[in-house]
């Protein structure tokens, strides 16, 4: 069975973290969401597409996900360039 792209962006670019208490909000996992796509050279899905999938993998209000990987830097770097 093949993977979904929604898939890989999840393995790729979250982990899950019961512990800490931390979710990725909306804005930040779709943010996530297009730098992966950006990173991995992959064509974004319409954003009611990504929620619909979201929606049958993880809570998008609740879901202990944080960033992580190359996904990662390249959204922090686009939401924050004073960082550099």
């Amino acid at each position: 069975m093949a993977v979904s792209q929604f898939d890989q962006f999840l393995r790729d670019a979250t982990i899950c973290d019961p512990d800490s208490g931390a979710t990725l909000e909306r804005d930040r996992l779709y943010g996530l969401y297009i730098s992966w796509c950006t990173v991995t050279h992959t064509r974004p899905r319409r954003e009611r597409s990504f929620w619909a999938a979201m929606r049958r993998r993880v809570d998008p209000d609740q879901n202990t996900l944080r960033m992580k990987g190359p996904a990662a830097a390249d959204y922090l770097l686009s939401s924050y360039p004073n960082l550099v």
